[in-house]
């Protein structure tokens, strides 16, 4: 008896599954993932900005997505017509509400020839306005500079203003 105990227990540990290993944590990584992308944000369907990116990580939980890798908007006018580009090095889009947030050596160009440098810029879609609380510089097609803190304006950089002016201007005083 105790041979046929002691044969049942080693064939019994023999027979014992190794324990499953832990699988990774996919705390804090993306729930999906995509390379040379390109988003349209719409507003009452019609597109209003065209994103592109070399990297898209899209995460459900906060309900953002990052594009980090050589980001190009191009925005657009109530009739689709184009009406200025936005580089920069990565941006945030927040999901519920299109809201874009360019972020590292920002370059926004209108094509009426105003560019503003920043390293931060935010797209407000619902009011479709630029704005930023960083140092800014401006230079326009009659070659004046502006400098200071803190930018506002239309997705078009038409209408525009410094919140904290500073700067050189070629142009005599009227």
């Amino acid at each position: 008896m105790r041979f046929f105990l002691f044969i049942s227990l080693i064939l019994l540990s023999s027979c014992a599954r190794d324990p499953i290993p832990d699988m990774p944590s996919r705390e804090g990584l993306p729930d999906q993932e995509s390379w040379g992308v390109t988003i349209i944000l719409t507003n009452e369907g019609l597109m209003r900005a065209k994103v592109k990116s070399g990297h898209l990580e899209k995460y459900n939980e906060k309900e953002y997505v990052l594009l980090d890798s050589n980001v190009i908007v191009d925005f657009f006018d109530k009739k689709e017509k184009h009406t200025s580009i936005l580089t920069s090095k990565k941006a945030e889009v927040t999901q519920s509400s299109n809201d874009m947030k360019a972020m590292g050596n920002v370059i926004a160009v209108s094509d009426s020839g105003i560019t503003l440098y920043s390293e931060t810029l935010t797209w407000n879609s619902k009011d479709e306005k630029l704005h930023t609380k960083d140092n800014i510089m401006i230079t326009t097609l009659d070659e004046d500079t502006l400098y200071g803190v803190g930018f506002e304006s239309d997705s078009d950089m038409k209408n525009w203003k410094i919140l904290s002016p500073s700067g050189v201007t070629g142009r005599e005083m009227e």
